[in-house]
């Protein structure tokens, strides 16, 4: 049988760090929390736990979860988000894989609660996301937002597992709306930084182009009035992350 460490990175979390680290504690041979530098109560809340804490600067989402699966004392790894927790399904799914892996890394789907609602439809399911993995087999990779997980071997096979990751994504739509325009401005600057920029045409086709995925190939509108919002505001970014990427590459070559 493997061991595994359920690593989990916070920042003020008290409101969800407890659940999270329930949800693995019947699994988990190894609790890790990396920490940057709460000023809450999330610290002492894991503590609680007995999970063992690793205070960092918080180093971009890709650098702090390398960081993180450097800190962690086994090779495998279930890397999670504070406001995440893994349903009994998946744990299920993560128990069979401990007693004896046949990949490298397996991926699962995210299911996401947005005020109130499990949203089952358009981009934000099933969301699937490597997760699960030897970390001596590969590493995190991306820029400031948009980390993923990649293998070594490129073709690796990593298959699905059953069960689904969930997370409590936002409580409101002013939350909502605020990480938007802040994770729009990170990426508008990553795409700078390599060189891109965006034309009026990016700035009008693309939220359209947005909404339609979401709303309607993807079957964003089964969601209800959420899916709805989900949708516009999905677009909304878009708009805001080009005409960003437009302004930014301007300013850089003024």
């Amino acid at each position: 049988m493997i061991k595994l460490s359920a690593v989990i990175i916070t920042y003020n979390e008290e409101r969800n760090i407890a659940r999270c680290i329930e949800s693995v504690k019947s699994f988990a041979d190894e609790i890790l929390v990396v920490d940057s530098n709460s000023t809450d109560n999330t610290v002492p809340i894991a503590e609680s736990y007995n999970a063992r804490i690793v205070k960092h600067a918080f180093l971009g989402y890709a650098g702090q979860r390398i960081l993180t699966d450097n800190a962690a004392a086994n090779d495998w790894v279930l890397m999670l988000d504070a406001d995440e927790a893994v349903s009994e399904q998946l744990a299920e799914s993560i128990i069979k894989i401990k007693n004896g892996p046949d990949a490298i890394a397996y991926k699962f789907a995210r299911l996401n609660n947005y005020n109130g609602k499990w949203i089952k439809h358009g981009t934000w399911y099933p969301d699937r996301k490597i997760r699960l993995y030897d970390r001596t087999k590969g590493t995190w990779k991306g820029g400031n937002v948009h980390e993923y997980w990649q293998a070594h071997d490129a073709g690796a096979n990593i298959p699905i597992i059953k069960g689904d990751l969930l997370h409590n994504s936002f409580a409101t739509i002013h939350d909502h709306v605020n990480k938007l325009n802040k994770y729009a401005d990170i990426a508008a600057k990553d795409a700078v930084a390599k060189g891109r920029t965006a034309s009026i045409l990016n700035i009008w086709l693309s939220p359209k182009w947005s909404f339609i995925t979401n709303y309607i190939i993807r079957l964003g509108f089964l969601d209800g009035y959420e899916g709805y919002v989900i949708a516009k505001l999905s677009a909304y970014s878009t708009f805001i992350k080009y005409s960003k990427i437009r302004q930014y590459s301007r300013q850089s070559k003024a």
